[in-house]
C-alpha cells in the first residue's frame, strides 16, 4: 500500500483500511435501508457490524495518538463513526426493553388481520404481563382517548386520522366491531410494525384505544409509544 496518511506521511495500514470500511458501513447501512435497497434487518446488521469495527479502529487511533503517532485517515474517520455509533446505541439502550405498547393495559386491543399476514405467522401477538409492567413504570400516562361523540362518528374520526398518518398503511377496518388495523413502516430501516385501534362506546361518548407492536427486536427506541401519541394527536386535529 502506497497511500500515506495526512499526519506524518506514514503509510496507511490495514487498520486504516478496516477503519474506513467500518465508517462506510455506519453510513451505508442506514442509507441502504432508507432507500429500501436492503431489507431492514440486513441494513441494521451492516450498520451494527460497521459500528463495532469503527469503535475498534477508533480505539486503535487513540492508542497511536498516545504514542505520538498520527491517527491515519481511516482510523480518524473510524473514530468519528465509532463515537456516533456509541452515542446512538447508548440513547437506544436507555429506553424500556419492550416493543408492545397500548393505551389499555387491562384490556389491550387484539390483532385480527395482523395474524393473517405471512410475516406474523408463528409469532406470539399477545400482550404480555411483563410488557404491561414495563409500560406502567415508564409511561403511566398512556391512556385511552375520550371522545364526546357517538361510537359511529368516533369510528369515522379514528379511521380518518389513521389514514393521515405518515408511513402508515391502513390494511383493515370493521365499523361493526369498531376496529382498525394498520402496518407502520419505520423511516430509516423500513422495519414494519403492527397497529390496532379500537373504538368503543362509553356512556354518551366513545373511547379510542391504540396498540402498536414491533415485529423485530426487543426494544424499539421509543417508536411505538411515540407512534401512539402521534396518532392520538392526529385524532385531536381531525375533530
Amino acid at each position: 500500500m502506497n497511500d500515506e496518511n495526512s499526519q506524518g506521511g506514514a503509510p496507511a495500514t490495514w487498520l486504516d483500511w478496516l477503519g474506513l470500511a467500518g465508517a462506510a458501513a455506519v453510513v451505508l447501512g442506514p442509507l441502504l435501508g432508507w432507500l429500501r435497497v436492503l431489507p431492514g434487518d440486513l441494513a441494521f446488521r451492516v450498520y451494527g457490524l460497521g459500528g463495532l469495527v469503527a469503535v475498534l479502529a477508533g480505539l486503535s487511533a487513540l492508542v497511536q495518538a498516545a504514542r505520538g503517532r498520527g491517527f491515519g485517515r481511516g482510523r480518524t474517520l473510524a473514530l468519528l463513526a465509532g463515537m456516533i455509533f456509541i452515542v446512538t446505541a447508548a440513547t437506544g439502550g436507555s429506553g424500556p426493553m419492550t416493543n408492545d405498547f397500548t393505551t389499555s393495559l387491562d384490556d389491550p386491543p387484539l390483532f385480527e388481520n395482523a395474524l393473517t399476514i405471512p410475516a406474523n405467522q408463528g409469532r406470539d401477538m399477545s400482550h404480555k404481563a411483563e410488557d404491561a409492567a414495563i409500560q406502567r413504570e415508564w409511561y403511566p400516562d398512556l391512556a385511552p382517548m375520550e371522545i364526546s361523540m357517538p361510537v359511529g362518528k368516533a369510528f369515522e374520526l379514528a379511521l380518518r386520522a389513521a389514514r393521515t398518518m405518515p408511513d402508515w398503511d391502513v390494511v383493515w377496518n370493521d365499523p361493526t366491531s369498531g376496529r382498525i388495523e394498520a402496518v407502520a413502516e419505520t423511516r430509516v430501516f423500513g422495519f414494519k410494525d403492527d397497529v390496532a385501534i379500537r373504538v368503543r362506546s362509553d356512556g354518551s361518548g366513545s373511547l379510542i384505544d391504540v396498540r402498536s407492536k414491533s415485529r423485530d427486536g426487543k426494544g424499539d427506541l421509543g417508536a411505538n409509544e411515540a407512534r401512539i401519541r402521534a396518532y392520538l394527536a392526529a385524532v385531536e386535529n381531525e375533530k
